[in-house]
């Protein structure tokens, strides 16, 4: 069997040392070059035709940001991104995955080669994935990135679609449930872009490590009419808001009252992923049951297959997202397998879909009234 060719782009010596070792460490892949620098990295992809490349974000002569942009768009292939925990880290990493990198893994400030050793795992776990996801060739005219000047004018003058009619009470009553992975980041934001300020709350758990989910719900909330926030323990749960999981916490619902409640929770991984999909549908099922939709996006692996269809079998009503929309088809066809989806869509469907059955109930109850 073919290993897997594998190109590290990286400018600190070291780092590509420590991944190289950690790639050829693996029987089933192998590193066939490391470059200080993205010109360096060009002419080896071009003689060595890697299946993935690991790039650094930041780097001298031309960043990772610029280069990837231009590889996506000219040649595009599975990249596999290495960040630093930092806010501005967080950021840039974020373009990376607008522009189509598959995923990202988050080096520590200090102590790298003893952190890069404990990654290792996870490294080639996410090179694994990367070989295996759909990889689409990115725009000739990338968008500019959501914290540039006018862009949350422009994101809050976009037209709310004329078709749309309140949702009435029912923002109230129901919640809407994500669970998402490797390519979850732009999915999940495709889906809250499509939702109107009146849609019922959105609870969503993405995988993702702790010092990233900030700057990711800070970007989604200059982008979607609903407000977006990174979970707090205790919260209400508001229609017109959407709360993220904290990375590396649990994220679940309770009820308080008459009031629905954010809970968040240190704890062990649950299906090898804290916060994990599992932890959230679970709650869904236990304490929302018929208020609830679930949703299950792209992602590697089965986490939250099984308590999606707790929630079905609750009463909720849920959808996946299609195998040709998917950059990982793993979590959305668990799903499916487990008898969990009501609908599996493209993504592009699965909000108006949904807010197309929320006005069709709210109908019913204004005619039965």
């Amino acid at each position: 069997m073919a290993k897997t060719r594998v190109v590290v782009v990286d400018d600190s010596a070291l780092v590509r040392s420590l991944l190289a070792e950690i790639i050829n460490r693996q029987p089933d892949m192998e590193c066939v070059g490391a470059a200080a620098d993205p010109f360096a990295a060009r002419e080896m992809i071009r003689n060595l035709n890697p299946d993935v490349i690991t790039l650094d974000v930041e780097m001298p002569r031309m960043d990772g940001i610029d280069f990837l942009s231009k590889l996506m768009r000219l040649r595009p292939m599975p990249v596999l991104m290495v960040s630093t925990l930092t806010e501005r880290g967080a950021e840039v990493t974020l373009r990376a995955l607008e522009l189509g990198a598959i995923d990202f893994v988050a080096k520590p400030k200090i102590g790298v080669a003893d952190g890069l050793k404990q990654l290792a795992e996870e490294i080639t776990d996410k090179i694994r994935i990367a070989t295996r996801a759909h990889v689409k060739r990115a725009p000739a005219a990338p968008a500019p990135a959501a914290t540039a000047p006018g862009a949350v004018a422009a994101a809050a003058a976009r037209p709310v679609p004329a078709a749309a009619s309140p949702l009435g009470r029912l923002s109230t009553e129901k919640i809407i449930f994500i669970g998402a992975s490797t390519g979850g980041t732009e999915a999940t934001k495709e889906v809250l872009m499509a939702l109107p300020a009146d849609s019922p709350a959105v609870v969503i758990t993405q995988h993702m490590p702790p010092g990233f989910t900030r700057s990711y719900a800070a970007r989604l909330d200059t982008l979607c009419r609903i407000r977006v926030k990174e979970a707090s323990d205790g919260e209400r749960i508001l229609p017109g808001h959407a709360y993220i999981a904290p990375g590396g916490l649990h994220l679940s619902v309770e009820r308080s009252g008459a009031n629905y409640v954010a809970r968040v929770r240190d704890g062990e991984p649950v299906n090898r992923h804290k916060p994990s999909v599992e932890v959230l549908f679970e709650s869904a099922a236990r304490v929302v049951g018929p208020n609830a939709f679930g949703i299950m996006l792209t992602g590697m692996g089965g986490d939250g297959a099984k308590a999606m269809r707790a929630m079905r079998d609750a009463g909720s009503y849920n959808y996946a997202q299609n195998e040709a929309t998917c950059v990982v088809f793993g979590m959305p066809r668990e799903a499916i397998a487990h008898g969990a989806a009501n609908e599996v869509l493209p993504l592009q469907d699965i909000a108006p879909h949904l807010m197309d059955k929320l006005r069709a109930m709210h109908g019913a109850l204004l005619h039965r009234v």
